[in-house]
C-alpha cells in the first residue's frame, strides 16, 4: 500500500454502534460520485451519524493490485461496508468469504458488507437498473437491445434486462472479445438459447436494434467520449445510460439531438444507493427521499 494507506488506520468511528456508521466506494475516477451525499443524507433522517469515505485509487496514486490492501484497511478500522465500482467490481469477488445467490449468479460485486469478521459481497446494481428502467423506459419496444459494455456493471445490467425487463435479445459488445464471449456464455446457461448473441462492431450492430444501453464507462467525467459512433444512433432508438457524472452524457446530448428517449443513470445511481444503505445499516431506506438528495445535489451542483 503506499504511504496514503495508514492514514485510514487513524480513524476514531467505528463501523456501527452508538448511532455511527463507517461505509466508502472504492473505485477510479470517483470523486465526483454522488452517493455519499445520498447516504449521509439517509443516514441523517434516520438519526445515525454516517461517514462515507471515497476511496479514489487513481487520486490516491494506488495500484489495482493495492485492492485487496485497501479492503482489509478499511475492515480493520471499522467500515460496515464498502461500495464498489469501475474497474474492481469482477476483480474483488475472490477476496470475499461470501456471495449472495445474486452477486454469485452474476460474478460481479457492487456492494460489500464486514460481518462477524466475514466479507460478504452483494450487487444491488441488478436491481437498480431493472428499478429504473422499468420506470423510464416502460412501453418501449425491447425485441432487440444492444448492450456496449461486459464488465461487472454490464454482468448486472444484462441480468437485469433479461430477468426483469422483458427484453427478448440482447446483443452484446466490447473492447474484449473474451469477456463478452463469457458474458453471451453465462446468459445462455442462465436464460437459454437464442436470448443473448456477441457483435463484432457496436455501429453495425445497432442498425438492427431497438435501443442501446452504455454499461461501460465511457462518458464518465475521467473518461470523455462516446461509447459508440454517433453515427450510428438513430431517432428511433431509445438509449439508456448507467454513468450518472456527468449526469447527462455525450451519447445522451447526442441521443437527444435525434429525438430519441434517453434515461440517465440517475435511476440506477439511487436504486442501487438505497439497497447498499440497507445492506449497511439493517434500517428500511425511504427511495423517494434519496431520490430527492441526488436532486438537491445536481441543483445546488449547478
Amino acid at each position: 500500500m503506499t504511504d496514503a494507506a495508514p492514514a485510514l488506520h487513524s480513524s476514531p468511528m467505528v463501523g456501527i454502534g452508538k448511532g455511527r456508521v463507517l461505509a466508502g466506494l472504492l473505485g477510479r475516477g470517483i470523486l465526483e460520485s454522488r452517493t455519499p451525499w445520498m447516504q449521509e443524507c439517509e443516514a441523517q433522517a434516520q438519526g445515525l451519524h454516517m461517514v462515507y469515505s471515497l476511496l479514489d485509487f487513481s487520486d490516491r496514486g494506488w495500484g489495482d493490485d493495492e485492492l485487496g490492501a485497501a479492503l482489509d484497511a478499511v475492515q480493520r478500522v471499522g467500515f460496515a461496508g464498502v461500495n464498489v465500482t469501475f474497474p474492481f467490481k469482477q476483480a474483488i469477488v475472490p477476496l470475499l468469504d461470501e456471495l449472495s445467490p445474486q452477486a454469485a449468479a452474476i460474478g460481479a460485486v457492487n456492494t460489500v458488507a464486514f460481518r462477524d469478521g466475514r466479507r460478504i459481497g452483494y450487487n444491488t446494481d441488478v436491481t437498480g437498473f431493472a428499478h429504473a428502467f422499468g420506470d423510464r423506459m416502460g412501453g418501449e419496444k425491447l425485441d432487440r437491445v444492444l448492450q456496449l459494455g461486459c464488465g461487472g456493471a454490464g454482468s448486472a445490467t444484462a441480468h437485469a434486462l433479461l430477468s426483469l425487463n422483458g427484453v427478448a435479445h440482447l446483443v452484446l459488445t466490447d473492447t474484449d472479445p473474451a469477456r463478452a464471449e463469457a458474458l453471451r456464455a453465462q446468459l445462455t446457461a442462465a436464460y437459454g438459447e437464442g436470448r443473448a448473441s456477441v457483435a463484432p462492431d457496436a455501429a453495425q450492430a445497432a442498425a438492427s436494434v431497438d435501443g442501446i444501453v452504455n454499461a461501460t464507462p465511457i462518458g464518465m467525467a475521467k473518461f470523455p467520449g462516446m461509447p459508440i459512433a454517433a453515427q450510428a444512433l438513430q431517432p428511433h432508438h431509445w438509449v439508456s445510460e448507467i454513468i450518472y457524472f456527468p449526469l447527462e452524457t455525450a451519447l445522451l446530448k447526442t441521443a437527444k439531438a435525434l429525438g430519441c428517449r434517453t434515461m440517465t443513470g440517475r435511476g440506477m445511481a439511487v436504486g442501487q444507493a438505497v439497497d447498499a444503505f440497507r445492506i449497511f445499516t439493517g434500517l428500511t431506506p425511504d427511495r423517494q427521499r434519496m431520490w430527492d438528495s441526488f436532486s438537491k445535489f445536481e441543483q445546488d451542483a449547478n
